[in-house]
């Protein structure tokens, strides 16, 4: 499994170890930038999988959205249970795990989610993990990149993940955040910026546009939802309104949640082909994602089993990279 492989805090090298290069000499910084791309994102688990099982450890990890969740989780230690968590996931599920709501700053309040973060990322601080974690965020109002690099984890990421109309932003550090791949997708920026030599980046969202697909039929409300909220005659009107949220209508219109999402997209898609333009990463990791929806959190075995397919099309050249990088020889004392 993964967590035999990948490097915990308790690993992190000392400073000035060497790499294999022979005394004094360091290995190139590698860095990981996991690009938003809300359900495809399973396959960034795949991703780390295929990188671990050849002996691949990134020492800098950025992610932006489900970039952020996917690389935060990997940072704790945390990768085999969002991956239980992931494949746990059904057709019949998903709105079981949304709290919506129709008053506040989004569709969805997100507490369910929070919780289950909560639970898995405790009270760990982004300071605190290794390898070295970033998220990124937007700033409400100003639009500004943020970079979270301190504090908790948690917090960091549900900054990333805050899709603005879908999830409530998220206040941290004095403001209030969300997604960050309204500005930056794919945070090959961010690597740099936190000195990698070498800069890995996952884009999920594609060449081409893609639709989100949701489940059609009516979802089944699991225990823990029950428990939560009271039961009433107009329940299953709620659940109706819910899932038209984002189901299409008779006349063949897409629902709210999908124009936003559809709309959100469109926007991502051509933010990220900019910013790759301008800065772009060592080595491209795309999975052919073809016919996979923004709202198939479902299908994150076919997801996971993508991105593992993925990262082994993209080892040769990260090997090349690698070997290829002048090495590093530190001042000896």
């Amino acid at each position: 499994m993964l967590s035999h492989t990948r490097m915990s805090v308790h690993d992190k090298p000392a400073e000035g170890a060497s790499g294999g290069g022979g005394p004094g000499v360091k290995r190139p910084v590698v860095a990981l930038a996991l690009g938003a791309g809300a359900a495809r994102g399973w396959s960034h688990i795949g991703v780390l999988h295929e990188l671990a099982a050849h002996g691949l450890r990134p020492e800098i990890i950025a992610g932006t959205s489900i970039g952020a969740v996917v690389g935060a989780c990997w940072a704790c230690g945390r990768l085999d249970q969002l991956e239980d968590f992931a494949r746990s996931i059904n057709k019949r599920t998903i709105f079981g795990m949304m709290d919506l709501s129709f008053s506040g700053a989004g569709l969805i309040g997100g507490g369910r989610l929070r919780a289950r973060l909560e639970k898995a990322l405790a009270d760990i601080r982004i300071e605190d993990v290794y390898p070295r974690f970033a998220a990124v965020a937007t700033e409400v109002g100003s639009g500004h990149e943020v970079w979270l690099t301190k504090g908790p984890i948690c917090d960091a990421v549900r900054a990333s993940y805050a899709l603005p109309g879908i999830f409530e932003p998220v206040r941290t550090g004095g403001r209030w955040l969300f997604d960050g791949a309204l500005v930056n997708p794919v945070p090959v920026t961010v690597c740099r910026a936190m000195g990698a030599d070498i800069v890995i980046a996952v884009n999920i969202i594609g060449d081409t546009l893609f639709r989100g697909t949701v489940v059609g039929d009516a979802p089944v409300v699991e225990n823990e939802m029950i428990d939560e909220m009271p039961v009433r005659s107009g329940m299953s009107m709620l659940r109706d309104r819910a899932t038209s949220l984002f189901r299409r209508r008779e006349d063949g219109a897409p629902g709210i949640g999908s124009i936003m999402m559809d709309a959100f997209n469109i926007t991502q898609d051509r933010i990220s082909r900019s910013r790759l333009a301008g800065d772009p990463p060592d080595v491209m990791i795309k999975a052919r994602l073809d016919g996979v929806g923004l709202f198939d959190f479902h299908r994150a075995a076919d997801l996971i089993a993508m991105g593992r397919e993925a990262a082994r099309r993209g080892l040769p050249d990260i090997m090349d990279h690698i070997a290829l990088s002048p090495a590093v020889t530190e001042p000896s004392i």
